[in-house]
């Protein structure tokens, strides 16, 4: 897929508050990395397939995947194409025997998807990570490194501020969530699909809703979606609280101030600053990594397929009007999303 994720993406942010995501098409990210080189394209769009051409000059171009794989024995395959094609596209890919997989999020649409991708790359040994890439960016990785090292205590909760569809969007609030924790399990959740009206026939729905959560995890620690703001993610913790503004570009942290033996008022303490690569740069530079050092990569196929879990959980939940346990049960719901 050579559309925005695949090439276009970087025209849309340079000169923005997030600018420092770039490079951030796979494409540009490719360009940046001294170990990659951009040596294939393929798309069903003759446009898409010369403009590709045109922008990064690659030569080797095809419409069908497969053709390149056989043709090219590329290292690593991006997936870049609409929802409905991920899981099977991924799932052909890891059984051609490429060793690394970029997949766009969410990796699927049902969890019989999402099973046939876990089958697949534990079968065959496929390295993969997912374009859910708060995962990657070192302003989240400095978060995370405080919260496992204590400086907040022991974490009680999280709270994500932000609308957004369900597999598209939370996708995204979802896996941050499970990061910024250290990657627990989820063991029940609650969901709502918005507006509240809307019902789901013959276990599918041709739309990706809106939707609310609340998120049970191992530990008692419990997340919640709030239906507003930035993008924003706040963890509270028994000793302090780390927050992040604007999208993540800004974060804070406050904890208790201590007067003699006596634990006052929460108060305000450096944030440490944080510098890296854009996070598909990042991305990319873990599946090299973890390839070459035999160790599975930061977003692998067991986490994107547990968080895919739990987004798809939201819905079922909807449906039945109460909380679910984990492993969902119905694993032929589907959910469209682009």
């Amino acid at each position: 897929g050579l559309g925005r994720m695949g090439s276009t993406i970087d025209d849309e942010i340079i000169g923005s508050s997030i600018s420092d995501w770039v490079p951030y098409s796979i494409a540009s990210a490719c360009q940046a990395i001294e170990k990659i080189e951009l040596s294939a394209g393929a798309d069903i769009s003759p446009e898409k397939l010369s403009a590709f051409k045109s922008r990064w000059g690659v030569k080797a171009l095809y419409e069908d995947y497969m053709e390149m794989i056989q043709k090219e024995s590329p290292d690593i395959v991006a997936i870049c194409t609409h929802g409905p094609l991920h899981a099977e596209m991924g799932a052909k890919v890891a059984e051609s025997g490429v060793p690394m997989i970029y997949l766009e999020k969410a990796i699927a649409c049902s969890m019989r998807e999402a099973d046939m991708l876990l089958s697949a790359c534990r079968k065959n040994g496929t390295l993969l990570n997912t374009g859910v890439l708060r995962r990657f960016n070192h302003r989240y990785h400095k978060a995370r490194e405080l919260i496992k090292n204590g400086e907040i205590g022991q974490p009680r909760a999280v709270i994500h501020y932000g609308a957004t569809n369900l597999l598209h969007g939370h996708i995204h609030s979802v896996d941050t969530i499970m990061f910024l924790l250290g990657d627990p399990k989820a063991k029940s959740v609650w969901g709502e699909l918005l507006p509240r009206s809307i019902k789901i026939e013959n276990n599918r729905l041709d739309q990706d809703p809106s939707a609310i959560y609340q998120i049970e995890f191992d530990g008692a620690i419990e997340a919640w979606t709030i239906n507003a703001g930035n993008w924003d993610f706040e963890v509270l913790g028994s000793d302090g609280f780390i927050r992040s503004m604007n999208n993540g570009i800004e974060w804070t942290m406050r904890k208790p101030a201590i007067s003699g033996n006596k634990r006052g008022d929460f108060v305000e303490v450096p944030f440490p600053e944080s510098k890296g690569t854009s996070a598909t740069v990042s991305c990319l530079l873990d599946l090299i990594n973890s390839y070459e050092e035999g160790r599975q990569t930061l977003g692998n196929i067991e986490i994107a397929h547990h968080a895919t879990e739990i987004c798809l959980a939201v819905a079922e939940s909807h449906i039945q009007g109460k909380r679910i346990n984990l492993p969902l049960n119905n694993r032929d719901l589907y959910i469209n999303h682009v």
